[in-house]
């Protein structure tokens, strides 16, 4: 295992492979067993991406805090993380680690960090088409019930939170 630390990055295509080859249940797995490790920095874990690409897969994880995340934030989870991991042995083979924090166009994991980002942008991509739209760019109006309710061209679109396959913060500057 190789550390890598890197604050942001390109996101395009890694959710698809990630959910090809890896089972939800063996990623709830793998984030309630590296949870104590980011916590034990200060840190919230944000998400986890595992990309089983043969000799070159990664273990991409993001971490995050109200104050943000610096490097020293990195290198201190990717210490802890490679502790655990190594005495875990949880993915067969050889892989990188890359800790960083969620980026400007974050990736949403989970129903609950959509709260309070209403208002704001998101690019998403749905497992299959609602009202024609499989991949959208929308403002999020509403985030309850396990439903999320955006705004797309001035009309309303409402989807399940299992309907999504990928969703990215849309990073604007004012």
């Amino acid at each position: 295992m190789v550390p890598t630390f890197c604050l942001c990055g390109e996101q395009s295509q890694i959710r698809a492979e990630f959910r090809l080859t890896v089972s939800s249940k063996r990623i709830e797995t793998l984030c309630a067993m590296l949870e104590p490790a980011v916590n034990a920095v200060g840190m919230e874990l944000w998400g986890v991406e595992y990309i089983s690409q043969g000799r070159h897969s990664i273990l991409r994880v993001f971490i995050d805090s109200e104050n943000g995340v610096s490097i020293e934030n990195c290198e201190a989870a990717s210490h802890q993380l490679s502790g655990v991991l190594d005495v875990e042995d949880p993915i067969n083979g050889e892989y990188n680690l890359e800790v960083s924090s969620p980026g400007l166009d974050r990736p949403f994991f989970k129903f609950s960090q959509y709260a309070g980002f209403e208002g704001e942008l998101i690019k998403v991509r749905l497992q299959l088409a609602v009202d024609g739209m499989r991949n959208f760019t929308g403002r999020l109006v509403a985030a309850e019930n396990d439903q999320l309710t955006f705004e797309v061209d001035s009309k309303t679109l409402t989807v399940s939170i299992n309907q999504i396959d990928k969703a990215n913060l849309v990073p604007t500057f004012d």
